[in-house]
């Protein structure tokens, strides 16, 4: 059966619309699937998000979710949204990852983020920094661990080697600079490796906790298949430095795929011909590649 990719165009006033026309139009996209765009037409001027605007979003986005459940699309892509406009007709969620969490009734998910060399993914996101620390556990880490693996072998990667930051300026200099990494992080790492299904017990597939100063610069070059990262910025920073007009952001965890394009709805540039459909044709192209069927686990 060919694939049917699910795409939304987020809040029409933005770059959204343009995007997905240009992507379809590219002939970059993968042949392996048949693209359906789903959108609820409104009355808008370019640049000028409403609340109306806002509710055609939020309309395609719980039609998209529900032709997913109901296996009628095998994977959504989403176009960037205005979260303040969301907000104001009563969206309730940090973002499209909690709410297509929230309607698969699915508890153990996370993000991840991936473009060029780089792929991180974040055990705490919409937090404000002073709250990170706190909620920083060893479950937590080992949970995102596990489901950072899983991608990773999703993508063909048999052994993934995959790099956990420290949350503290020289991941915690032996203490000196703060005990995460000491009391939480490290023991993190010992049960992920010890839950893993390693097929070389000899290299374990999680290592750290490593400096986040310099682990980033060592991933770009490869030395690294994924990267956990303890918080939203340590990990989106480097991402969209490194591949900025290629990263995707996608959900883990969910009982189909769902991805985005890395970036938002760019008011000051829409309808003016100058968007780039970079980063929604990566979106496209690797939702499809996730929506095939899966390698099986090695043992």
């Amino acid at each position: 059966m060919r694939l049917r990719i699910g795409i939304t165009l987020g809040d029409p006033a933005g770059i959204g619309p343009e995007i997905v026309q240009a992507a379809l139009d590219s002939g970059r996209l993968s042949a392996a699937a048949e693209y359906v765009v789903i959108e609820t037409p409104v009355a808008c001027s370019l640049g000028q998000p409403t609340p109306d605007t806002a509710r055609a979003a939020l309309a395609a986005l719980e039609e998209s979710a529900a032709l997913a459940s109901r296996g009628e699309i095998q994977a959504v892509v989403t176009g960037p949204i205005h979260k303040a406009r969301m907000y104001e007709i009563g969206f309730r969620f940090p973002g499209q990852t909690e709410f297509f969490a929230n309607r698969c009734a699915v508890k153990n998910f996370a993000m991840l983020l991936t473009g060029g060399k780089l792929t991180v993914a974040l055990v705490t996101a919409h937090l404000p920094l002073r709250e990170v620390a706190a909620a920083l556990n060893r479950e937590e880490i080992v949970r995102v661990g596990l489901l950072l693996e899983d991608f990773l072998r999703r993508r063909r990667i048999r052994n993934p080697r995959i790099a956990v930051a420290g949350l503290n300026p020289h991941a915690g200099e032996s203490g000196a600079l703060g005990r995460e990494e000491i009391e939480i992080i490290a023991p993190a790492i010992a049960q992920l490796n010890h839950q893993s299904p390693i097929t070389d017990h000899r290299s374990p597939i999680f290592a750290g906790p490593l400096s986040p100063d310099t682990l980033f610069h060592h991933a770009a070059k490869g030395d690294w298949d994924g990267v956990l990262c303890l918080y939203h910025d340590q990990g989106l920073i480097p991402l969209k430095l490194h591949a900025f007009h290629q990263g995707v952001n996608v959900t883990l965890g969910l009982p189909f795929p769902r991805t985005s394009p890395d970036h938002g709805t760019a008011f000051e540039i829409a309808g003016k011909g100058i968007a780039r459909a970079d980063s929604m044709i990566a979106a496209i192209n690797l939702a499809v590649e996730l929506a095939q069927p899966s390698p099986a686990t090695p043992t």
